[in-house]
């Protein structure tokens, strides 16, 4: 059985179809989406409906989005958000005019139902964006950090690689968990297109919702298969591309 773990795919239900081809995905596989399903590309709510149907034939496990929040925010609560809007969240808004009331409602009983992070039987972590508190996810004082934080991969990327764990200046956060598994942060932001490692933090949102492909990976191998880049998957649609 594979553990694999899947990056933000921000309404590319192309490319998500592309990297379970690519990567042979069966029954017997686990799988891990990091989060944000939505905002984007045009099929928000047809990744929604993969993801529900998914549900009934493969151990899969879905963890929550900061993109994945706002919409339910939107969807429940009638919460309009302009930065939202502007950063995805109008493709999705558009999408959302086709579909009706009783896929809505149980569209957002999935989107309830996401998990903050996942934590395997070898102290793996699997968290959207991060944590802040030193002593782990279950001291959080503020529990949208697991959707919202950045802090996390900053540390990792600073960090002097030649500073050992037991170092007094390590960053205790990184101690914690065997390998901590993220999305939110696009790897483009340091011009990189595949899964980018830092410490024990393995960055898996490999930009699907801009100009770069969408990744699937194997946790324990580390191999990995991507899709085409998004912009060549939707080519009539900007994704959250500005241009």
């Amino acid at each position: 059985m594979r553990t694999l773990v899947i990056g933000d795919i921000h309404g590319g239900l192309r490319a998500l179809h592309q990297i379970m081809e690519r990567a042979n995905v069966t029954t017997k596989d686990k799988l891990i989406f990091l989060g944000d399903y939505v905002d984007g590309w045009s099929q928000s709510p047809q990744v929604i409906d993969f993801l529900i149907e998914m549900k009934k034939t493969h151990d899969i496990i879905c963890i929550r989005g900061n993109h994945d929040e706002l919409l339910r925010e939107w969807l429940e609560d009638n919460k309009e958000n302009l930065q939202w809007y502007q950063h995805g969240g109008e493709a999705t808004v558009l999408a959302y005019q086709k579909v009706n009331a009783e896929t809505k409602k149980k569209h957002v009983k999935f989107l309830k139902s996401l998990q903050d992070y996942y934590i395997d039987d070898q102290n793996r972590m699997f968290i959207h964006a991060g944590f802040t508190n030193m002593n782990g996810v279950n001291f959080e004082y503020f529990s949208k950090m697991f959707y919202w934080d950045r802090s996390l991969w900053e540390t990792a990327l600073a960090l002097d690689p030649k500073l050992k764990p037991d170092h007094l200046h390590y960053p205790k956060r990184l101690t914690l968990y065997s390998e901590i598994y993220i999305g939110h942060t696009p790897v483009s932001r340091i011009q990189k297109t595949v899964p980018v490692q830092k410490a024990n933090v393995w960055n898996i949102d490999t930009s699907a919702a801009f100009k770069g492909p969408l990744t699937i990976m194997d946790v324990d191998t580390k191999e990995f298969w991507q899709s085409e880049p998004l912009p060549t998957l939707y080519p009539y649609e900007k994704g959250r591309n500005k241009i």
